[in-house]
């Protein structure tokens, strides 16, 4: 599955996601990579195809969910971390500085995730999505303490209107009861 450009509608309705996902498929040319449910009660759809298929897709499905959307995006380009990061198959290299950006919604963390591998020399290691998070997500992050701080901020940043980013952290050296805890 070529997964460079990926798009995705998160609404606040369970039934209406699944009715938008089959809508999104059906509206053009692209490859489910995931609908599922997510918390309080929402659905999340991402697909992938070609940049002009995803674009359709996702209008298709902001058009089928209406007020029930709850957030939406298109990456053209997407960075390769991402997926494993959000199928949680990331390879985790040894851990230096560690870094959390967590947001308000799914979609607005998938971006943020995005947005921060592009930025600095990190491996993403997991997005976290809405399960037990009461909607919200989060993304960590490994690399040196200088790149996890430039990735970071290039994170929040690429969230932009679509957030908000509700917190984030960067621990310099974290302790191995952390990481144990973490990985």
């Amino acid at each position: 599955m070529n997964l460079r450009t990926i798009g995705c509608v998160e609404l606040n309705s369970v039934a209406l996601g699944m009715y938008t996902a089959d809508e999104m498929i059906k509206a053009a040319q692209v490859e489910l990579v995931m609908a599922r449910t997510t918390c309080p009660g929402r659905y999340i759809v991402v697909v992938t195809g070609d940049t002009g298929a995803v674009e359709s897709s996702v209008e298709a499905g902001r058009k089928t969910g209406a007020d029930m959307v709850v957030d939406w995006f298109t990456i053209a380009a997407v960075h390769m971390d991402v997926i494993p990061a959000l199928s949680g198959t990331s390879i985790v290299p040894e851990v230096d500085a560690f870094g959390v950006i967590e947001t308000s919604t799914a979609a607005s963390c998938i971006v943020a995730a995005d947005a921060a591998a592009k930025a600095g020399a990190v491996s993403l290691i997991e997005v976290r999505m809405a399960a037990g998070l009461a909607g919200k997500a989060f993304v960590t992050m490994t690399g040196d303490v200088s790149s996890v701080h430039a990735s970071i901020e290039a994170g929040i940043e690429g969230v932009g209107d679509g957030g908000p980013v509700l917190s984030h952290a960067v621990i310099p050296s974290p302790s191995e009861e952390l990481k144990a805890q973490l990985f």
